[in-house]
């Protein structure tokens, strides 16, 4: 017996019934060997964490748009928050923690630079629309690996597509990753508001903090706790409808009071311009885009929006600005 089919065994022997076995996934699109040591998912997890577009996730923005600071959130600190999330509340309903683990670094693999400024624009310009939780399946799909993608399994890929708050996900595991998602930004979206001066946290409604808490420590807490104590009880992914109301009602206070604050989001508009003129650029001059990017128009029939929106949807905030830089703002001229 190799040592992937003794963790196996174990998760049948210690897991929750309603976990998602490694052992019965429902597979991979193109058929593979197995690994004599490592589970399915955990397979999954790893070839998320060693991809390019994961690693591009540092220098792309989370909510604040150049911030003056070391200790704001980036698109991938964010998805480390997730995961965390995802696997305490995993771990504590004895659910497929490595998983929960895939889902939730593989969620905003496909996410623009800029945030959701990034996302706006592209969805106005590309033949289709744009959005990013689509994004992140086509890119382990089909951009990652010059094209071959990650092929990922079924359930990881069903996670991905379904972490928005209208996705309905198809494993238990999926499920704590939508909810670790809203409990990770809108946290530590608030301490990054608070850092940023945008509010304060005396200024949180009192409706909302008396029962989440009155810091975001104790709010990760409260959610956390209640998300397991409630899922243990009913044998689902759920909340209390007091705590689930609490945090719905105070994350439309961050629409209003941080998200749409023109302090903290001034600059978007601009960012979205960027994005909108390098499209129009590329859909122009497709002989600019990488080779394998070309490839996909000439050899696999790809449309020519959508690999534009591929290659721009990959760049970080500051790759975006460099290549607008030198496409669209004249240089000096040096005769020599």
């Amino acid at each position: 017996m190799t040592i992937r089919e003794r963790l196996e065994q174990r998760e049948h022997e210690y897991l929750n019934p309603k976990a998602t076995f490694s052992d019965e996934t429902m597979g991979r699109d193109v058929p593979e060997e197995k690994c004599d040591i490592r589970p399915e998912y955990q397979r999954d997890r790893d070839r998320i964490l060693y991809s390019k577009a994961f690693r591009r996730l540092k220098g792309k923005t989370q909510v604040f748009l150049a911030p003056e600071g070391d200790h704001y959130r980036t698109r991938l600190t964010h998805t480390l928050e997730v995961s965390q999330n995802a696997r305490t509340i995993a771990k504590a309903l004895r659910l497929n923690e490595d998983l929960a683990e895939a889902i939730a670094l593989g969620h905003d693999l496909g996410h623009t630079p800029f945030g959701h400024a990034g996302e706006r624009a592209l969805d106005r310009v590309c033949e289709g629309g744009f959005e990013h939780h689509v994004q992140s399946v086509r890119v382990v799909e089909r951009v990652e690996k010059h094209g071959e993608g990650l092929n990922l399994t079924k359930e990881v890929r069903d996670g991905i597509l379904n972490h928005q708050t209208k996705g309905k996900p198809s494993t238990m595991e999926g499920k704590i990753v939508r909810l670790s998602d809203k409990i990770a930004y809108i946290n530590h979206d608030i301490d990054d508001a608070i850092r940023g001066h945008i509010i304060k946290e005396e200024e949180i409604p009192r409706e909302y903090t008396d029962v989440l808490g009155h810091s975001p420590r104790e709010r990760l807490n409260t959610l956390i706790h209640d998300i397991v104590i409630n899922s243990e009880e009913k044998g689902d992914i759920c909340m209390s409808p007091e705590v689930e109301q609490a945090m719905f009602r105070l994350r439309l206070y961050m629409f209003d009071n941080v998200y749409k604050n023109p302090t903290a989001k001034g600059q978007e508009s601009k960012a979205e311009k960027m994005i909108e003129q390098l499209y129009i650029h590329y859909m122009e001059h497709t002989e600019l885009l990488p080779e394998e990017h070309r490839s996909m128009i000439s050899q696999r029939g790809e449309s020519v929006s959508r690999v534009v929106c591929d290659y721009i949807a990959g760049m970080t905030d500051h790759y975006a600005t460099t290549k607008y830089t030198e496409i669209m703002i004249p240089s000096a001229w040096n005769v020599h």
